[in-house]
């Protein structure tokens, strides 16, 4: 059973997830919370596997209450989604950098919602489709793969993994591209969250971008060889 608190100032919102998260049964939402401090409150005292979280809220929004929970030690099992009517690139950029798991709008269907909160349950992180090019392109200019001393240490592999994380793509595309299979994939992934220290693979994201790795708007070529290490 994945667990789930959910962070909305808007009762009606909050309601509304409840009832379409609970759907299939496999999720539950453990408590609510009105505001960013409640729900980090909340956070704290259920340990869900998810929070959804919005963004413009009373008393602490959803960005500082994010970097409260990604912060805390004691969270490491708790991942972060921003559940928001706003797509406004700063503030994607912003809840990716404070350690969110997921941006997705509200605009998302009942069974997208529950399958994006499968994903993150699950370790992977999640942008909604209509806004990952531009947040990923972003983070490219500013970056300016100013950091390729992030590849120092990784393997041929390892480097041609994190390029498929980059330009967001799952375990089973990621094993198709390389002709490795997903299971190889998801230990590629968490060896690389190892080595470079980052919580999960939204910063991978982030990092493939810094170091160089991934250019906006560029896709590889098509993966090497099976036989290829």
């Amino acid at each position: 059973m994945i667990s789930v608190v959910v962070v909305d100032d808007q009762e009606l919102v909050r309601t509304g997830l409840r009832t379409l998260a609970e759907r299939d049964g496999d999720i539950r939402v453990a408590a609510e919370a009105a505001t960013g401090r409640d729900g980090v409150a909340a956070v704290r005292r259920h340990r869900p596997d998810v929070a959804l979280m919005d963004i413009r809220m009373p008393v602490m929004d959803g960005l500082d209450a994010t970097r409260a929970i990604v912060a805390d030690p004691e969270l490491g099992g708790t991942r972060v989604v921003i559940l928001t009517t706003f797509d406004d690139e700063a503030d994607v950029f912003a809840a990716i950098r404070a350690g969110a798991a997921g941006y997705l709008l509200k605009d998302i269907s009942p069974h997208g919602l529950r399958e994006a909160i499968r994903t993150v349950a699950a370790g992977d992180a999640l942008l909604s489709p209509s806004i990952t090019r531009t947040v990923m392109e972003h983070v490219g200019r500013r970056s300016g793969g100013t950091r390729p001393e992030l590849l120092d240490g990784l393997t041929g592999r390892e480097r041609d993994v994190l390029t498929r994380v980059g330009l967001g793509e799952s375990n089973d595309e990621i094993g198709g591209a390389l002709h490795i299979s997903p299971a190889t994939a998801r230990t590629y992934v968490s060896r690389l969250l190892a080595k470079l220290g980052a919580r999960d693979r939204s910063r991978l994201v982030i990092l493939a971008y810094e170091s160089g790795l991934v250019v906006p708007g560029a896709r590889p070529p098509g993966g090497p060889p099976p036989d290829a290490r």
